[in-house]
Order: structure tokens, then C-alpha cells, then sequence
């Protein structure tokens, strides 16, 4: 396997599918930049296989094909060369690295649940879901990017900033997450405000609003808000060549909850997404801020 080649799959899938972490990535020095797009690359192959698969195979065989993708990975860190683009790449990023492999044990670990869970009766139960699904993200990204010290201490804020990220497509994603049969937001604090599951398929189903669905996602992006200022607060402790890359993302992710208040924190009308002229003005800058610290 060419493992150029490999990359550049990598690096079309994240300019395709994540493009705010695709323009944050080009704010790193070139050389960091494809364990990057490797490490996005295996997220989304997993995510492919547990749901742009789901239309024709059932929980079974997706189980079964998570399964064969985590033993190619297992035979590849092994040493087995593996034939897929995407596992060249994390294997070679892997390697290179030393990122701790059980990251991904824990990441395949949430993808599975996936197959099986379609609610969450807490907060707590949906923090098992996210560390797997969201802050080994985070944490896998730290020995690529670096620190300014022990990496320990920059751990809380890179798993905070996996899961800030990942409320805020709880948020925004309420209407399509709701078609995939799934509701990734606390049972129990939407009980709170007199919310449950068929309420918000009624509003789904009519593109509709009901103050009760408002406040309860005005709760939860506050919420969110908060676990951002945590992962904030560690842009600090990154290495200086990272934190105009880092703070980008977090700057534009957080700008969707921005667009979620300005809609009145109504999510069935419309996904939210940050203006171009505003990605811009945030991005632009932080170029800037990206060349002169190299």
C-alpha cells in the first residue's frame, strides 16, 4: 500500500465530510497535518459502517463488519500491511506517534453501541457513550499536535473539547439523529421540561416548535457552553504551533450554538451552520497567528 496515496484518501475524506476540522487542520505545519486527516479517516469509516450502511444491512452484520475492521486494525499494528487506504494510514500515524491503542478499542466500543442503543436515561449514561464516540478523539490528536508540558495535563481539556464538539451535533443533529431512530439527549433533563421522545418526533415530522423542545435545548447548549470553557482553558498547555488550529475549531464549532440561540434555539426548521463571511473572519486571522509562531 502506497502510503501517499493512503494519506491523500484520508485528506479527501476529511475535506469532504469535516470541514471544519479540515480547515483547522491546514493551520498546522504541513508535517502534522496527515496524521490528522488518518485519525478523521477512521472516524469516519466507522461511522460509515454503523450508518450509511444501516439502509441495507441490519445491526448483525454491521456488528460483524465492525468487528473485521477492528482485527484489520489489530493485524496491522501487528504488522501486518494492511490493504485498506484508511488503516495504512492510521497504522503508519499510529506508529509514528505512539498513540495509545486502546483509544480505538474505546472508539470501536462506542461505534457498537450505536448498533443497540437509541436513548440515554442520563447524562451519565450518555458520557459512556461519548468518551468512546468523542474524547479518545481529542486525545488521540494530542501526541500529533503536542504539548508545552506533560501531556497528563493537557489530557481533561483535549477529552472536554471531544465532547463540547460532540453536544454540539447532539444539538444541531436533533431532526436527522431522530431519523436514525436515536435520541443522543438526557432522557431525564428533558423530562425536566416536559420533553420526551414523541414530542420531538411531533415537532420532526411537522418542521414545527414547542417551547418545552426550546428550553430543554437552551438547557442543553448551556451546558455545552460550559464544556467548552474547559477545553478552552487547556489551549495554553498545546504546543504554540497548535493552538491557532485548535482555538479555530473550537471558535467555529461553538459558532453553531450561536446560530442555534439566534433561531431561537429551534432546531426542527433548518441545521444550523456557521456563515461563510464568519468562518472568514475567524479563520483568516488565525492563519496569520499560524505562520508567525513557525
Amino acid at each position: 500500500m502506497d502510503l501517499d496515496l493512503a494519506y491523500a484518501r484520508c485528506r479527501e475524506l476529511n475535506a469532504r465530510h469535516g470541514r471544519t476540522f479540515f480547515l483547522a487542520s491546514l493551520m498546522l505545519p504541513a508535517p502534522q497535518r496527515p496524521a490528522v486527516h488518518a485519525l478523521y479517516g477512521f472516524a469516519r469509516l466507522a461511522d460509515e459502517v454503523v450508518d450509511e450502511m444501516a439502509a441495507d444491512r441490519g445491526p448483525a452484520e454491521r456488528s460483524a463488519e465492525l468487528d473485521r475492521l477492528e482485527q484489520q486494525l489489530k493485524r496491522g499494528l501487528a504488522g501486518e500491511p494492511p490493504t485498506h487506504p484508511v488503516l495504512a494510514a492510521l497504522v503508519d500515524t499510529i506508529g509514528r506517534y505512539r498513540i495509545d491503542t486502546v483509544l480505538f478499542e474505546d472508539f470501536l466500543s462506542s461505534m457498537r453501541m450505536d448498533l443497540h442503543h437509541t436513548d440515554y436515561a442520563s447524562y451519565a449514561d450518555l458520557a459512556v457513550y461519548m468518551r468512546g464516540s468523542a474524547e479518545v478523539i481529542g486525545l488521540q490528536l494530542l501526541p500529533v499536535i503536542g504539548t508545552v508540558g506533560p501531556r497528563e495535563l493537557a489530557e481533561p481539556h483535549a477529552a472536554a473539547m471531544g465532547e463540547a464538539f460532540q453536544l454540539t451535533n447532539f444539538l444541531r443533529d436533533v431532526a436527522e439523529d431522530l431519523d436514525r431512530g436515536r435520541v443522543y439527549l438526557p432522557a431525564d433533563e428533558l423530562a425536566a421540561f416536559g420533553v420526551d421522545r414523541e414530542l420531538l418526533q411531533w415537532c420532526r415530522d411537522r418542521r414545527g416548535s414547542d417551547p418545552r423542545v426550546r428550553r430543554a435545548i437552551a438547557h442543553l447548549a448551556a451546558r455545552a457552553r460550559s464544556v467548552y470553557r474547559t477545553a478552552e482553558a487547556g489551549l495554553p498547555l498545546l504546543a504554540p504551533t497548535a493552538r491557532p488550529c485548535v482555538a479555530t475549531a473550537l471558535t467555529l464549532y461553538r459558532g453553531i450554538l450561536d446560530q442555534i440561540a439566534a433561531a431561537g434555539h429551534e432546531v426542527f426548521r433548518g441545521r444550523a451552520a456557521v456563515p461563510p463571511h464568519r468562518r472568514l473572519a475567524v479563520a483568516l486571522p488565525a492563519f496569520a497567528r499560524a505562520w508567525a509562531v513557525r
